[in-house]
């Protein structure tokens, strides 16, 4: 089970949440420094979050192999997004500006031409909102 690593920052409310994956490694990363991922977090930490968004990190999202990782998430009916292979000292501006055209769109799909190239690029998976209760699939 993955534990939270921080309290969120900004509001608890914000309907949109940038997770950040503070355990994953990175290939020629020393496996003794601090974790890309935790230098990710403490890096948009250190910035002006765009409105209505949050930050937090968490012990690992599966995604080992795309480190440093991170999930772009917002309310009922957003979709979310996984993105991987990050760097803190590069794409910080990029996540701010993706997380800014998320925050502003209703179900979470920025059309592809408008999102920065690290999110067009280092995609890992696209994932479909929940479905309303009755909007749930039948068990056939």
């Amino acid at each position: 089970m993955a534990k939270d690593t921080s309290d969120i920052q900004t509001p608890a409310e914000a309907p949109v949440l940038l997770t950040v994956c503070t355990t994953c490694k990175r290939d020629g990363v020393d496996p003794e420094a601090t974790r890309p991922g935790t230098l990710l977090l403490e890096a948009l930490k250190g910035t002006d979050l765009p409105e209505g968004v949050s930050v937090r990190g968490v012990e690992c999202l599966s995604a080992c192999k795309r480190g440093c990782s991170m999930v772009l998430s917002g309310g009922a009916g957003r979709w979310s997004y996984i993105y991987g292979d990050l760097d803190p000292d590069q794409h910080v501006a990029e996540i701010l500006e993706g997380a800014a055209a998320y925050a502003a769109t209703e179900d979470g799909l920025v059309p592809w031409r408008e999102r920065p190239q690290v999110f067009r690029k280092q995609s890992i998976a696209r994932i479909p909102p929940a479905p309303a209760p009755d909007d749930s699939p039948s068990q056939e």
